[in-house]
């Protein structure tokens, strides 16, 4: 750690960097402010599509009770082929964000499987891509999360730390500039009085026979 310079060049710097740091602060508690809203309502996002996942497979269910027959093979009659994400940029965070979908449907003759088959793949498509969007949102959430974390540790460390130090060596320099400033008039004074003593006695002097 650098000495403290305790003169009038260093008081300066201190009091400048003082001054951004509390400028700074403010800006840093809104943003942590903005990122823990967002969090809020991905939290949210996240709850109501589970919701509707939920209420998807369970309407499934109900549409396609013959779904318990094991005679009939339903394996990879849908597939997600890849997912296309992008990014997003906001208070500095990079998110995700999906793009696109690109499914693999597997060919099945229409006289080999039932009617009911087609219905069956739309839901099963929807079902997939809601789990997709909810995947990416927890992501989503947990960028943001990490990113709440780090600007709290910037306003705990402006807050707790630097700004209280800063504030210290400003006073420190202060006690020693003043001190400094009073010892000199204590010197001058002295040295004045000397100088005084001194030409009284040799005026003293002067004046014997």
């Amino acid at each position: 750690m650098a000495r403290l310079a305790l003169n009038k060049t260093e008081l300066h710097k201190q009091r400048k960097q003082l001054n951004s740091y509390q400028q700074f602060l403010p800006s840093l508690e809104l943003k942590r402010q903005h990122l823990m809203a967002l969090i809020a309502v991905s939290k949210k996002l996240i709850k109501e599509k589970n919701v509707q996942f939920a209420r998807l497979v369970s309407k499934s269910g109900e549409l396609l009770p013959m779904l318990a027959n094991q005679e009939i093979d339903l394996s990879g009659l849908l597939e997600v082929q890849d997912a296309t994400l992008g990014e997003e940029n906001i208070l500095g965070v990079r998110l995700p964000v999906l793009l696109s979908v690109n499914w693999q449907f597997r060919e099945y003759s229409l006289l080999a499987k039932p009617h009911w088959v087609d219905v069956l793949v739309v839901q099963l498509r929807q079902a997939a891509e809601l789990k997709i969007r909810i995947q990416v949102e927890e992501e989503r959430r947990r960028r943001l999360d990490r990113a709440t974390r780090r600007t709290a540790q910037r306003v705990n460390l402006f807050e707790k730390v630097m700004i209280p130090a800063t504030r210290q060596h400003i006073k420190k320099i202060h006690i020693f500039l003043a001190d400094t400033e009073r010892g000199d008039v204590v010197r001058s004074k002295i040295a004045k009085g000397k100088h005084l003593g001194k030409g009284s006695l040799e005026g003293g002097r002067g004046g014997l026979p």
